[in-house]
């Protein structure tokens, strides 16, 4: 087991199974710690196969129940989809070991994050709030990551010398996961809309001259290539991501703004989430779904399932 990793750390728990999670459980257990997890899609037969796989081949160990997985771990990271983060929280709080620390690092609103915090410190864990600020696989374990609360200044050093990349928002709850919200309007409000204006153009055999405008008016930006990686994340993770949006969406209510962009924009996600879990644009866990490197390839089986829905 590595000497540089602190002691406190040298058990940890994953609340949420999926890419995240199982990226933190490589980097984690490359390290030699023992690593247990816990996801609710091990009660579904079509999916837990492909995570008990993934766990048996780097060492972790699955558990059904988040109490079991918990139990004992120095440090726990909820990683779970935005509208399970509090429900995570109750759930798992119970049965932290005193002076546990408990991470956060889902993507809900402060109010929510606060309401988490409430619960974790009352039953004598260490509540800490986590705000990832881009996507992860790029990074792994070294994603930027804002922590918050009063117990979040004492974990930025030991977290960090496992690999993490965290830096200290605010002593206050809230103010973390606020600057990642705010992000967030703007980043899930940018796939939205060139997934919605782009399609659009290619309906009226547009996109090129709009492609062209819009390299004129933001130079800096490989428009061609975003437009394809935009495509590709939000067909794969665009559940998630409208379930991310709605606690945007929260937030913006919280500040006491209608969240008109925001709202839309989780539409639109959970819209094409739901044209991907329809096969619209293959099979969903092959090596080539959403895949594409060309943003068209994808535009145009989403232009072709709308034009069907319309003759029906």
């Amino acid at each position: 087991m590595s000497a540089a990793v602190p002691p406190a750390f040298q058990r940890i728990a994953l609340i949420g199974y999926g890419e995240v999670g199982r990226i933190l459980a490589e980097d984690l257990r490359a390290q030699g710690l023992a690593v247990a997890a816990h996801d609710l899609k091990l009660q579904q037969p079509a999916l837990a196969p492909t995570l008990q796989a993934h766990a048996q081949q780097h060492g972790v160990q699955l558990h059904a129940q988040a109490a079991d997985a918990v139990a004992g771990a120095h440090l726990v990271i909820s990683a779970v989809t935005a509208s399970q983060a509090v429900a995570v929280a109750e759930a798992a709080a119970p049965h932290l070991q005193p002076g546990a620390v408990f991470i956060d690092m889902n993507s809900a609103s402060p109010g929510a994050k606060q309401r988490a915090a409430r619960v974790v410190d009352a039953a004598g864990g260490r509540y800490v709030e986590g705000a990832v600020m881009t996507s992860v696989p790029p990074y792994r374990i070294r994603v930027p990551l804002l922590l918050g609360g009063p117990h979040a200044a004492a974990v930025v050093a030991p977290l960090n010398a496992l690999g993490f990349a965290a830096k200290l928002a605010d002593e206050r709850l809230g103010v973390a996961s606020a600057t990642k919200m705010c992000r967030s309007v703007m980043i899930k409000g940018l796939e939205a809309m060139v997934i919605e204006s782009l399609s659009t153009a290619r309906h009226y055999g547009v996109e090129d001259a709009v492609i062209a405008s819009l390299y004129e008016t933001f130079p800096g930006i490989d428009w061609e290539k975003q437009a394809a990686y935009f495509f590709q994340r939000v067909i794969e993770h665009g559940r998630r991501r409208a379930e991310e949006v709605r606690e945007v969406a929260q937030t913006v209510r919280e500040a006491g703004l209608q969240p008109w962009s925001a709202s839309g924009t989780a539409e639109r996600q959970a819209w094409v989430a739901d044209l991907a879990d329809a096969g619209v644009f293959g099979t969903r866990g092959e090596a080539g779904f959403a895949r594409s490197a060309d943003w068209r390839t994808e535009a145009d089986r989403l232009l072709a399932e709308v034009a069907k829905e319309r003759q029906r």
